[in-house]
């Protein structure tokens, strides 16, 4: 089970409330800030957007790619560790809106992690260290370290030891 936090709603499905439960100029000013670190091709200066403007924690040397879309709405939610990188058009959401229902939870991003493009990441779940997630996988529930991971719906593909055997192998060519 994800660890996000429920909140019922009463009358019109979630979406429809939005603004009751964040403010429409944070979200103008997250959506303006990502657009730009989304099409920006300096790596640096996307970092800092999302430190200094949306409140992520983002690790040195974390690479995100052209076109990930970090939560609008919750991004202070979204921690990532340091050297890893998010493939292009990933999305990392800290939020669902459902019908009678919307969910907020953190997303934990560990070190030296590789996320495979076109990946949609769900609230509340945590990815661990050097972990390894396949591009368009549903991450909907916590990735151990040290696993390669991915399909919709996701599942190890190698668990942390069977990479390490791998690696041994990989390692004398």
């Amino acid at each position: 089970m994800r660890k996000t936090t429920r909140y019922r709603v009463e009358k019109a499905n979630s979406l429809w409330q939005i603004y009751d439960t964040v403010s429409f100029w944070k979200v103008m000013k997250n959506f303006i800030i990502i657009q730009l670190a989304r099409y920006s091709p300096f790596l640096s200066l996307k970092n800092w957007l999302y430190q200094t403007f949306l409140k992520m924690k983002v690790g040195k040397k974390t690479a995100f790619a052209l076109m990930v879309m970090p939560d609008i709405m919750f991004p202070e939610k979204i921690t990532i560790g340091t050297n890893t990188i998010i493939g292009y058009n990933t999305t990392i959401l800290a939020h669902e809106y459902l019908i009678k229902e919307y969910r907020i939870g953190e997303v934990n991003i560990g070190d030296n992690v590789m996320i495979g493009a076109n990946t949609t990441i769900l609230p509340g779940v945590t990815i661990g260290n050097q972990a390894i997630v396949s591009a368009g996988t549903l991450v909907h529930k916590d990735v151990p370290a040290g696993c390669f991971v991915g399909g919709n719906p996701m599942k190890v593909i190698y668990t942390k030891e069977m990479m390490e055997k791998r690696s041994i192998i990989d390692d004398t060519f």
